[in-house]
This record gives structure tokens, sequence and C-alpha cells, in this order.
């Protein structure tokens, strides 16, 4: 069974400055090629969490995505993360799953956050994304969506759980939390990995970027600052403990309407 080398990349955002933000993440990334299979990135990385698309938008096959596919290239690795697509008129906050060899995937948020005006601006997602990679089969998640366990369900026997994230510190309790929660209920390695510092509403950000193992015990907790985590995941252990602990067999059934 392959493990999975991942890299987790905490780092406060420039507010609304795309070329900045990407300029900042290119000397971060540098040092990773051909270290690491995956690199996770927060949650609108291009420009913080901003209820500004009609300025900020771009096409998913634009800038970001050039960079990205550029990034992936030149490390070897996948690279996600989720930035301001505009589609025939419509605004996502659209997560783009790149491979090495410029194929790429995306998931547009379905949990759109209420409480800061999301869903005015944006419109909602109705498909998760399951990825295949280096033999691991892998979900990946947008901030709000941690809140929202049946959309997080382990009905693909998916390895990887990880979520980018824009959450602030005032609810950093909740996303410690939670991320444990996803992990034991779902059987998973899980990974949240968020932005840290001031946005340009004045919303501080502790990061609190976390790696959680399949039994909800805490691998890796970074807070107050910018940094850059790089491990592997064993899949035999976790292959083990869900043949000891057989949980999953035993979920309710049933449908997402």
């Amino acid at each position: 069974m392959q493990n999975l080398r991942i890299s987790l990349v905490q780092a406060d955002l420039h507010w609304e400055d795309k070329t900045a933000n990407l300029d900042a993440f290119t000397r971060r990334l540098a040092p990773l090629s051909g270290l690491t299979d995956l690199i996770v990135l927060p949650e609108m990385f291009t420009t913080g969490f901003s209820m500004n698309p009609s300025r900020l938008a771009e096409p998913t096959e634009g800038t970001t995505l050039e960079w990205m596919a550029r990034q992936a290239a030149d490390t070897g690795a996948a690279i996600t993360g989720s930035f301001i697509a505009q589609v025939e008129g419509r605004y996502y906050n659209r997560l783009v799953w790149m491979q090495p060899d410029s194929a790429f995937f995306t998931y547009d948020k379905r949990h759109l956050f209420t409480l800061a005006g999301e869903h005015q601006h944006y419109a909602p997602g109705n498909s998760r994304l399951v990825v295949e990679w280096k033999g691991w089969t892998i979900l990946p998640l947008i901030c709000y969506d941690l809140r929202f366990p049946v959309w997080s369900r382990n009905v693909e026997a998916y390895d990887l759980l990880l979520y980018v994230a824009n959450f602030p510190e005032r609810r950093s309790h909740a996303w410690k939390s939670l991320l444990i929660a996803r992990a034991i209920e779902n059987q998973a390695y899980t990974i949240g990995v968020n932005r840290v510092g001031a946005d340009g509403n004045g919303v501080y950000h502790a990061g609190d970027s976390m790696l959680v193992d399949f039994q909800g015990q805490i691998q890796y907790l970074l807070s107050h600052q910018e940094g850059l985590f790089t491990t592997t995941l064993a899949r035999d252990l976790q292959q083990n403990f869900r043949e000891k602990f057989n949980f999953l067999a035993d979920q309710d059934r049933f449908s997402i309407i």
C-alpha cells in the first residue's frame, strides 16, 4: 500500500491582491519540488474571503488555473485550494484539484456562509468531488462544509478528507473539534488548512491548520503563524485500523435529496 506525502501551507493572505498572493505562494512552494505528492492551500488563497466577486472573479481557466498548473508541474505534486470563479454570469467559491500533467477537477462550495452573506454573492455547488491520487481516494471540501457531517459522509471508502478554509479565530474551538469529529466518524485522515492573520474586514484568523489521523488523534497543529508542514500518511495503519474496527459497515443508509 502506497503512502502519501502531503504538504499543508498556512499563510497570511494579501487582501484582494491576486498578484501578491500568487507571488508569495510561488516562493513558498519552490522548496517542495520532488518532495511531496499533495499541496493544500487555503480557501480563496488569491484574495482572502472576499464578498467582491464582481471585481475579483476570473474564468476557471484563467490566471490562477494557469499558475496552479505551473506549480503542479514544477513540484511534481497535485495542488488544491479555492478561488473566486465566474461561470456563465454566476460566481462560485471554486476549489480546483490540479495534477502535474495539467489534468484538473473542480468542486464548488456547497454550504455558503450565510452569516457573512456569501449566499448573496455566490452560487452553491450541488455535487461532491472525489478524486483518486497516488492510490488514495480523497474528498476535498471547503470551510463551512465542515459543519455539515452528511456532506462529509464516507460512503466511497475514501482515505483522506480535507478542508480548505478561512475559519476565524473566534470559532477556533468549533474548527478544531469538528475536524476531530469528522476524522473519527469517517475513519479517515483529515486535513484542515486555514489562513492566518487579519483580513480586510478586520477578522482575525489563528490558522490552527491541522492533520488528524483516522482515530481522531492530532498529528499536527499550527496556530498564529505562517508555516509549511510536510509529512507522510501511512496507508497500512489506516487499513489495519478499519479492518479491526469496521464501524463504517454499520453506518446508516440514506440519500441526499
